[in-house]
């Protein structure tokens, strides 16, 4: 399985960088976690096929980690002339938001008639739910964002990848990143703890109860950046790497 970073930003572009928004290719499917306000001009910028997406998974309700799905939906109906379903799904509240974003920015997008459907699931917290022949577990982190924000931890082809979204150190952090294949973590300080927030220290703490069979941090905002040339026992997410695991 692949995973390419088509953007591992913070949300206001940090060096650079696309805001969050992970592209996965399995055997038989391939997914977003989590789709940025920029994440159209990144899947753009590194030639992905946005009609080889079957399913976009969402973390949390931050316009850096969900606001690409109007221009995706957009896209897919006047530029990419997609007729397969598209599957979106996120936390509670993520119906309801992604309509009224879709309406501010574009209005009279929502009801638009397309020739292809789009089902949004809302996924309860601390379970399993079958997406898209996805398997996608949840786990509540701590991150103020008006709708609960999740740690996603996602199976496919009999390999894991976990994704912590945005938070601070919490239980569910752990959860979902327990012994997984590939585990990828926020990381927008170096040793500095901010509320919502994870930084080095702690990861460098508390990883290794954990115990991911392989880390990638991403996420960096001018604080941790400042400090990457000093991180060598980790692994770093960059725009358009792509991994295999």
């Amino acid at each position: 399985m692949d995973l390419t970073f088509v953007g591992c930003g913070d949300a206001f572009g940090t060096g650079g960088r696309f805001n969050t928004c992970f592209y996965v290719q399995a055997d038989e499917t391939a997914f977003l976690i989590d789709c940025g306000a920029t994440s159209m001009t990144a899947i753009r910028h590194h030639g992905i096929d946005p009609n080889s997406i079957d399913t976009i998974l969402l973390t949390h309700l931050h316009g850096d980690h969900f606001a690409g799905i109007p221009f995706f939906i957009l896209d897919a109906q006047l530029y990419s002339k997609r007729e397969k379903p598209l599957v979106i799904a996120g936390p509670p509240g993520t119906r309801a938001r992604l309509r009224d974003a879709m309406e501010l920015l574009f209005p009279g997008s929502a009801d638009a008639p397309r020739k292809f459907e789009t089902d949004v699931i809302e996924m309860p917290k601390l379970e399993s739910t079958e997406v898209g022949g996805l398997s996608v577990e949840t786990f509540p982190v701590s991150h103020h964002c008006g709708d609960p924000p999740y740690a996603l931890r996602v199976t496919v082809d009999n390999k894991t990848v976990a994704y912590t979204g945005d938070t601070q150190w919490c239980d569910g952090v752990a959860g979902a990143g327990r012994n997984a294949d590939l585990f990828i973590t926020e990381c927008l300080f170096f040793d500095k703890q901010v509320k919502g927030h994870l930084d080095l220290a702690t990861l460098q703490e508390r990883m290794p109860a954990i115990a991911p069979k392989r880390l990638i941090l991403t996420h960096f905002g001018p604080d941790m950046m400042k400090h990457l040339s000093e991180v060598t026992d980790y692994e770093l997410a960059e725009d358009g790497k792509t991994v295999s695991f």
